[in-house]
């Protein structure tokens, strides 16, 4: 069974910085691009990276692109989005995802984690 359960989340002020985490079991996680979603409070659900099965080619949202970084571990079967100069428009329940090929798709994959709360607020 796939599992993926995200953590890192909290609340923060404007400028501020965070990094999710998000520990994958269940699947050979080396054989799968992965991405992070987010869904922001009465809006759809919203791709933000993605990153290939390697970690050598990475893609963004044009806005978190020099904000976020998508990175992965494969001997520890982790995935991690770095967030810096973070916006009160980037609030949101951020999820790890499970794509379908090795290369990265901007959509929302196969499955996805319980997620984690970030709050971006003065």
């Amino acid at each position: 069974e796939v599992q993926l359960v995200e953590s890192g989340g909290g609340l923060v002020q404007p400028g501020g910085s965070l990094r999710l985490s998000c520990a994958a079991s269940g699947f050979t996680f080396d054989n799968y691009a992965m991405a992070w979603v987010r869904q922001a409070p009465e809006k759809e659900l919203e791709w933000v990276a993605g990153i290939d099965w390697v970690g050598r080619d990475t893609g963004y949202l044009d806005s978190v692109k020099g904000r976020f970084t998508i990175s992965r571990d494969n001997r520890r079967r982790e995935l991690y989005l770095q967030l810096d100069n973070l916006e009160s428009e980037d609030t949101a329940i951020y999820f790890c995802t499970k794509l379908r090929y090795r290369y990265f798709t901007r959509d929302g994959g196969t499955h996805r984690g319980q997620g984690t709360q970030v709050t971006v607020s003065s």
